[in-house]
């Protein structure tokens, strides 16, 4: 497993890169460093294999698909034992798009996008309170994302 020390210049060249634009060709790449294509690709199947990077995604705009609604969501539960089943009946519900585990007043966190209000509270009332375990939610309703990036590459 690498650690942060074993990453040298042209991983973290090449972290950079494919964090501005994962679809960004290898040769690009290669020509932008100054180095052999050979190499890029070798990198990059160290670092996959590694698991420093594990997918390449499209990243959706969810309100150009319809989803007005973003929040996250609060789960507290009747007992901590619950906390298995629940995250794997969550997983069923396919608007929610996250989900963690946590400390505090709530033991799992989520973020959901519903079409609007109306839909959001038929997720919460008809899908996520139905699960058994869930002994109740707050919800905050987020107005807007300021800015969204990865963890800073050293």
């Amino acid at each position: 497993m690498l650690l942060k020390n074993q990453f040298d210049y042209i991983d973290q060249q090449i972290l950079l890169k494919l964090r501005k634009d994962a679809r960004k060709a290898y040769s690009q790449i290669a020509e932008e460093l100054n180095v052999s294509n050979s190499l890029i690709h070798q990198r990059i199947k160290k670092l996959t294999s590694e698991g420093v990077i594990q997918n390449a995604e499209f990243i959706l705009d969810e309100k150009k698909l319809g989803y007005k609604t973003k929040s996250y969501t609060g789960i507290r539960l009747r007992e901590a034992r619950f906390a298995k089943d629940v995250m794997k009946e969550l997983e069923k519900i396919d608007e929610i798009v996250e989900c963690n585990f946590v400390s505090g007043n709530y033991a799992i966190f989520i973020l959901i996008y519903a079409k609007d209000n109306e839909h959001l509270q038929k997720i919460l009332y008809d899908k996520v309170h139905l699960i058994n375990g869930v002994a109740g939610t707050d919800t905050f309703i987020c107005f807007d994302t300021c800015f969204k990036r990865n963890i800073p590459i050293e």
